[in-house]
């Protein structure tokens, strides 16, 4: 029992550990940005899916010895992928489409390792009810959930501070080792085992049981499909529409995972659906499921941060705990495990494809969460209304489920309501692999003139005047007492030639004038396309412009020496801190680009974490002086900012425009970060 235990255990760990050692070497490839993530969830998931039919069908048409031969000749294969480093080669071209690179890079780089590991929960589990056919099979279930919950929770505060990138892929590969060891060991000893077809009459009541139905395993696909629909479409809403908080997306995963858990600990005494029961889940399911529609269409605007991530927490974890309590209650017999452990695969694989692919191609926003609420709530009112013949009272028969049934048209009825919000005073919505783009043109404040901006997620990129004769006042986070606009200040009069990692709207080139040269790097073609039709900066710059699509920092380093009299690095976008824009080796790109006496500009403004003393200890590393230059203006037109100015020249730094820079002030224990070492954690407000 020890040897399938340490084998399904490990065998977790890895399968959730490897997820973001390796999104995290690839996200500076593809812009830094969470759809690299949502991108790489939707490998994981389809990857599982064919770990667990391969796992349905060795065990189902392949004797014990040959399904050991078999996995052994795997996992001796799958050494081949080790160490887990993604190579170079597979950085991309600037028109190359980034889902399908992904895709591909990952399953080049991890994806036989990641292939066996997936196979290992129902397969081992097969073989664990071969050799002890009175043993509580499903309790392996839960263990592995625990093992991916601790590895998902340990590595941004125990493993990302404490080692690099490549021997956290060492390492990794070194306990793949074990795992392939342990893996092999369990097959052989599996084959040991002799089990008669059919069961003996005597075997266990858990060993036993009826073939599924038709309708068991459509169940089974719409309870997963529906809980991975509802982790990934409220992770999104909470990470790109709420707060950018790093980490955030950690909250969800880990309540799913806890879901799991709970509801397959089935040890005496907790029935076959572990911690869940109807009594409690559902009516705390329609509360929260009405609770998160209605601040949804009232778009969290009488709610603070805190309290919004406490509610779509709580309901994601009451939905899982409902979708998962479900499918533990409907687990068959152990002999047909493997196809439950398929079905609940292919569910889940459809939900994050449904999530990460089919949306953002056919939606012009995130409608995925409206969906989720919805579906939940019409799948809960039909489970009432099926066991209404258990309750006793005519009354409460009839009662509950139209009650369920009327809290779902509520959630409906302001979903929709959400979505009109969504759509008010927007000229344009658009969504593309990097997000959702909305355009909106309103009254400012207490201003006259109405003005346009561009908003993605809770962040907004910047706005302008539709009046023709305010349209070019540099306004938003570029106002005259910022910090970005003294820098360029410093250099006037002569032709000043300028690059800005981050387009926006287009609103620094306002500063520019005749002679000027701007050079722009933008991740997101539709944003290029969005401030050349529906703003004005970029036409009506007195600069000469020069647009370059595709991550700045990969285009920086393919292009030769620029001479940039300053660069702009404001390349922010809604949930992503561009950690790969900040490190050293970045710095050491830019600097190349600079003009003797240049200066490379950060916009940091942020709620939720301190960059600027990362900034101060990556400018001293490579013998630069960092100067924060903060700004709260009064008139609305402007916002409060934060820059850090990283510079060799000393008389930029002794000008009388950068008399009130600010201290930076040391974080304990930071360090200056790299490619290869960085962490959000030690910065985090």
């Amino acid at each position: 029992m020890i040897l399938f235990a340490a084998t399904v255990f490990t065998s977790a760990f890895l399968l959730f550990l490897v997820q973001p050692i390796i999104a995290k070497q690839i996200l500076p490839w593809f812009g830094g940005t969470a759809a690299v993530w949502t991108t790489c969830m939707v490998f994981f998931q389809l990857v599982l899916l064919a770990g667990y039919a391969y796992s349905d069908a060795v065990s189902r048409k392949l004797a014990p010895r040959a399904q050991a031969i078999l996995h052994s000749v795997l996992l001796a294969a799958s050494l081949a992928f080790l160490p887990i480093l993604a190579g170079e080669s597979w950085k991309p071209d600037p028109d190359t489409e980034p889902g399908g690179r992904i895709l591909l890079l990952l399953a080049a780089t991890i994806g036989l390792p990641y292939f066996l590991l997936s196979t290992t929960g129902p397969l081992v589990q097969a073989w664990f009810a071969r050799s002890f056919p009175s043993g509580t099979v499903y309790r392996l279930f839960a263990l592995s959930n625990l093992a991916s919950l601790l590895a998902l929770i340990a590595y941004p505060p125990v493993i990302e501070p404490a080692t690099t990138l490549a021997a956290q892929a060492w390492g990794w590969s070194a306990l793949y080792v074990l795992f392939a060891a342990l893996c092999a060991a369990s097959a052989w000893k599996a084959t040991r085992a002799t089990i008669e077809p059919p069961l003996a009459a005597n075997a266990a009541p858990a060993a036993a049981g009826p073939a599924p139905g038709a309708g068991a395993y459509l169940m089974w696909f719409g309870l997963s499909a529906l809980g991975s629909l509802m982790l990934l479409a409220i992770t999104s809403h909470i990470t790109q529409n709420v707060a950018s908080v790093p980490f955030l997306w950690i909250v969800p995963l880990v309540l799913y995972l806890l879901s799991f858990i709970l509801v397959f600990d089935v040890g005496t005494g907790r029935g076959r659906s572990g911690w869940y029961s109807r009594v409690w889940a559902l009516p705390a399911l329609f509360a929260l499921l009405a609770g998160m529609a209605y601040f949804l269409f009232d778009n969290l605007g009488v709610m603070d941060i805190r309290g919004a991530i406490a509610l779509y927490s709580a309901g994601l974890f009451v939905a899982c705990m409902f979708c998962h309590g479900e499918l533990a209650a409907m687990r068959p017999a152990p002999r047909y495990l493997t196809r439950f452990y398929l079905m609940i695969s292919v569910g889940g694989a459809a939900g994050g494809l449904f999530v990460g692919l089919i949306a953002p191609r056919v939606f012009d926003t995130y409608l995925e969460l409206p969906l989720a609420l919805v579906a939940c709530g019409l799948l809960a009112a039909w489970l009432s209304w099926k066991s209404r013949a258990a309750v006793p009272w005519a009354a409460v028969r009839i009662g509950v489920p139209a009650v369920a049934l009327a809290i779902t048209g509520v959630v409906g009825w302001l979903s929709l309501e959400y979505l009109s919000y969504i759509r008010q005073n927007a000229l344009l919505l658009t969504r593309s692999f990097y997000g959702t783009l909305r355009v909106k043109e309103h009254p400012r404040g207490t201003e006259e003139s109405p003005t346009r901006s561009l908003v993605h997620g809770v962040i907004n990129h910047g706005w302008q005047y539709t009046d023709p004769e305010l349209r070019m006042q540099p306004i938003s986070y570029f106002g005259p007492n910022s910090g970005i606009a003294r820098a360029l200040d410093f250099y006037s009069g002569r032709p000043r030639r300028v690059g800005v990692v981050g387009l926006g709207v287009g609103v620094f080139t306002a500063w520019a004038k005749d002679g000027d040269t701007f050079r722009i790097y933008e991740l997101d073609p539709a944003v290029v396309k969005i401030a050349r039709e529906q703003f004005w900066y970029l036409s009506g710059s007195k600069a000469k412009i020069e647009v370059v699509t595709g991550d700045g920092r990969l285009n920086l380093e393919r292009d030769p020496p620029q001479k940039f009299d300053l660069l702009s690095v404001d390349a922010f976008s809604s949930g992503s801190i561009p950690i790969h824009l900040l490190t050293r080796e970045a710095l050491q790109a830019y600097k190349r680009h600079l003009a003797p006496g240049g200066v490379i500009v950060y916009n940091v403004t942020n709620r939720f974490v301190r960059l600027a003393p990362v900034l101060k200890l990556v400018a001293e590393a490579e013998g630069m002086k960092a100067i924060r230059i903060s700004d709260d203006p009064s008139e609305e037109q402007y916002s409060g900012t934060e820059y850090v100015l990283v510079t060799e020249n000393e008389q930029l730094a002794a000008d009388k425009r950068f008399a009130d820079a600010g201290n930076i002030d040391p974080i304990p224990g930071l360090k200056p970060w790299t490619d290869t070492y960085n962490t959000l954690f030690k910065v985090v407000r």
